[in-house]
């Protein structure tokens, strides 16, 4: 049944909202000017710059950790980090036939850098922290020719690495107070280390970029300045800035045509400098510390990657006009609303903002900032006019979903926090349930207004879920103590319960509301008999982990789940069988939610990522 996946038909992935911006160096531009290449995950997508169209790289196990292209674009290579004690694999990715090359497994625990050699002879590999070597491969026999210790015994962790542009037997390696030029042995199958020397400085250099003659390099460092470097002695040529240094740490560098510097800084600042002095020429500020800058074409162009998952694009010449040109949550996405007989948006939120999408281009409409806040839960109203959301700090939020206006914040909704609400279809009540384990009927009113209906307090832990039936007049909440309740929102009374050995996260009404499907962390799927909460059946529903979303299909014959195993599975739910399964999360699935029409569907996972998958079942009219 649902543990042998191979059989089972694949879900097809549309679209993937993501940007993995804490890989250093991780935005690329392929050599042929239109793929953007970058991480998401354990997967490595590239994305046309002139139709928008993604393509994904499956065949990390874990997440990838970093990229490099080939300069003739042949070649794209990817490393992923593993657990303390496993190998780590080195894929290289055939980029014509969208395939693997080749899959290289030495390194331990992380690939902490890579780089392809001018000819696309070799590709030298640095392993992380608890590897602390490099290696040499061949590219045409997929072999490693050598390896050896990346810095010196007395030397703190190597961080990075860079081949030369016009030798294959040169490359670069830097790190906590080690710089090191490396030559290729070939007939003796070694590669022999020299020391640069960098005087009385002592710097952790986090980036290294080689001027494109190979006569010098730059590196760039935690302390805010830059080293100018002699490629052929290896001693220091000059440093700088002499005064103001880059805040926070320089973690890419990119050489201009023009011999200028761009420099991405900790502190979100992309700066261009002069090559000679370091002197800042122009400066803009962009959100999250910059982690990438790729060039496009001979430079015209630039794109840059930061750690708040956002991408930009410049031009050379109007430096101080960035377009965001892709963004998305970096942090844990907790849930997904789409609004009532509509399959064009949908809303997200995650730690401190709520942001509405348009569902075909993917790209961000509205977002809604709430400072050192999560947003637990939310949910858009039937009429579409606003958009509810639960919050950490105890309060219930409400915004109007084009302009982001707050038009209502409840104050104190529950005493440890808000996790879970629910609109009813008149526009005029909501239920929200608390850390606390209460749920409370609010009612709106004119003007703004609001009071409390009734607390309804039986659960004895976090309410996790609550499914409104479509006449308001019941519902139905999950809650991690183990019991699911079926309450009469006439008399705010209990009708019944449900108990079961878990920890529940959620639950759906069937579309004729006469059951309830429900999971939580044993993965077991429980049927149930809303009349008097009678079992009826259990379904196996993962190998491993919790199930974390569920969502049933509005004809009744199928429903989605997902959760810790990261894999989406959509059900038929007469049979209890899988039909299809998606596979494309890197991280624990946190929410899944099928639009009205039955045509996409939305999953979301503790990464910060949103894909959005093609629904295999046509909704039936019968």
């Amino acid at each position: 049944m649902a543990g042998d996946d191979q059989e089972i038909p694949r879900l097809e992935l549309e679209s993937v909202i993501g940007f993995n911006g804490h890989v250093p160096r991780g935005l690329r531009v392929h050599p042929d000017r239109d793929h953007l290449i970058y991480p998401l995950g354990c997967t490595v997508i590239l994305k046309s710059l002139t139709d928008g169209k993604q393509e994904f790289l499956h065949g990390h196990t874990n997440n990838v950790s970093c990229v490099a292209v080939s300069k003739t674009g042949c070649y794209v290579g990817s490393g992923q980090v593993t657990f303390m004690g496993f190998k780590a694999d080195i894929i290289i990715w055939d980029f014509a036939k969208r395939a693997i090359y080749a899959r290289l497994t030495l390194h331990s625990a992380k690939v902490e850098a890579l780089s392809f050699s001018p000819n696309d002879m070799y590709l030298v590999s640095l392993g992380g922290q608890d590897d602390g070597s490099i290696a040499v491969w061949n590219i045409e026999k997929k072999l490693a020719i050598c390896g050896n210790p990346a810095s010196a015994h007395s030397a703190g962790q190597c961080l990075c690495l860079q081949y030369s542009n016009t030798d294959d037997n040169t490359f670069i390696t830097a790190g906590n107070g080690t710089l090191r030029l490396w030559e290729l042995d070939l007939p003796n199958r070694k590669v022999r280390p020299s020391e640069c020397q960098t005087g009385k400085l002592k710097r952790i250099i986090k980036c290294i970029e080689i001027a494109e003659d190979d006569q010098y390099f730059f590196c760039g460092t935690t302390s805010g300045d830059i080293l100018k470097m002699n490629m052929k002695t290896g001693l220091l040529n000059s440093c700088g800035p002499a005064k103001q240094k880059f805040s926070q740490g320089v973690n890419v560098l990119k050489i201009l045509k023009s011999q200028e510097i761009l420099v991405g800084s900790g502190d979100g600042c992309l700066t261009l400098c002069s090559g000679t002095t370091f002197k800042t020429l122009k400066r803009v500020q962009l959100e999250g510390a910059v982690t990438s800058i790729a060039m496009r074409g001979e430079g015209q162009q630039l794109l840059v990657g930061t750690d708040a998952s956002q991408m930009y694009r410049f031009s050379y010449t109007h430096l101080e006009e960035p377009e965001l040109i892709s963004s998305s949550h970096n942090s844990a996405v907790t849930a997904v609303a789409i609004p009532y007989g509509s399959s064009e948006l949908f809303a997200t939120c995650s730690k401190e903002d709520i942001r509405v999408w348009h569902v075909d281009r993917s790209k961000e409409r509205l977002r809604i900032t709430v400072p050192n806040m999560t947003c637990n839960a939310l949910d858009i109203m039937v009429d579409g006019r606003s958009i509810i959301s639960a919050w950490n700090d105890g309060k219930i939020r409400v915004f109007a979903p084009e302009s982001g206006r707050t038009l209502l914040v409840i104050d104190n909704a529950h005493s440890m926090g808000v996790t879970a609400i629910a609109g009813t279809r008149d526009c005029k009540k909501i239920l929200s349930g608390g850390g606390e384990g209460q749920v409370r009927v609010w009612e709106l009113q004119q003007g703004g207004c609001h009071r409390l209906l009734e607390t309804m307090a039986e659960h004895k832990a976090t309410v996790t879920d609550i499914q409104i039936k479509r006449n308001d007049k019941e519902c139905v909440t999950a809650s991690s103590d183990g019991a699911c309740i079926i309450w009469d929102l006439v008399r705010y009374v209990r009708n019944q319960i449900v108990l079961a050995n878990t920890r529940f996260r959620c639950v759906c009404y069937h579309p004729e509301e006469y059951q309830i499907i429900t999971s939580g962390t044993d993965r077991k799927i429980g049927y149930w008999e809303v009349y008097d909460g009678a079992a009826i059946r259990e379904l196996e529903g993962s190998q491993s982990g919790a199930i974390n979303g569920m969502h049933v299909s509005q004809d009744g014959r199928y429903f989605i789940t997902g959760g810790d195993d990261k894999l989406v599975k959509v059900w038929s739910y007469s049979e209890g069988e899988v039909t299809h399964v998606g596979v494309g999360h890197s991280g624990s699935i946190t929410c899944v939610r099928l639009c009205g029409s039955s045509r996409t569907l939305v999953t979301t996972s503790s990464d910060g990522a949103i894909l959005r998958w093609r629904f295999p079942h046509p909704l039936s009219s019968g």
